[in-house]
């Protein structure tokens, strides 16, 4: 990986059990009041994200930076056939495979460590999740030309949202942390618009939500 991607790896490779607390795992009350205040876009995201994938039963699924595995295990939860998660912080990874064995779905969710861009896809997937993964990919054409091209039916995508003291203060706190990627709404439209995909955005609090569909039988 170049070295701004491993300086990103090494940041969540040490935060990764900090990180995995943010989805209530950690059930104290500041922590409940800072995801009240300034982490609504990840529950809203959640929530769109595990909306989206349906008709569910059966389908396989790419979780791009999976981290802690709370999308694929909720996800194959819900009947998905298969989930492949990828991430490059390996701490995470084993937090997902020890979530996936917890919820007795370990044999339908397989946790892989990789840089995304390289990584071997020799699969299709019915749906593909990219959520909060963008946030830190300095060039991100070429990631959503590889998801888009591994997926046959919804792609998702988070993008951390240009403008305004939320993203002020987050730019702020990443500064000595690792590179972080903020977006316009006319940055999307001009990304998303030359994949030739009909596609929807929605703003979600902080982060901004794609939805890339990619079958004939759409919605």
């Amino acid at each position: 990986m170049p070295p701004a991607a491993d300086r990103t790896s090494e940041f969540f490779q040490a935060y990764a059990r900090d990180f995995d607390a943010i989805y209530g795992t950690r059930n104290t009350w500041l922590n409940r009041l800072i995801n009240a205040l300034w982490r609504r876009s990840m529950k809203l995201r959640y929530e769109e994200t595990l909306k989206g994938c349906a008709p569910i039963t059966g389908k396989r699924v790419l979780d791009a930076g999976c981290g802690p595995g709370h999308y694929a295990v909720a996800l194959a939860r819900r009947g998905a056939g298969h989930v492949l998660g990828l991430d490059f912080a390996p701490e995470m990874l084993e937090l997902a495979r020890a979530r996936a064995a917890q919820a007795g779905v370990a044999d339908r969710c397989r946790f892989e460590l990789g840089d995304f861009l390289t990584y071997p896809l020799t699969e299709n997937f019915d749906y593909a999740v990219v959520m909060g993964f963008m946030d830190y990919v300095r060039e991100p054409a070429p990631v959503i030309a590889k998801v888009l091209q591994a997926t046959k039916s919804k792609a998702f995508f988070s993008f951390p949202a240009a403008g305004g003291l939320l993203a002020w203060q987050r730019r702020l706190r990443y500064q000595q942390r690792c590179e972080l990627f903020l977006y316009s709404e006319s940055d999307l439209r001009k990304l998303f618009g030359e994949t030739g995909a009909r596609w929807e955005l929605k703003r979600l609090a902080r982060d901004h939500f794609v939805t890339v569909y990619l079958t004939e039988n759409r919605p």
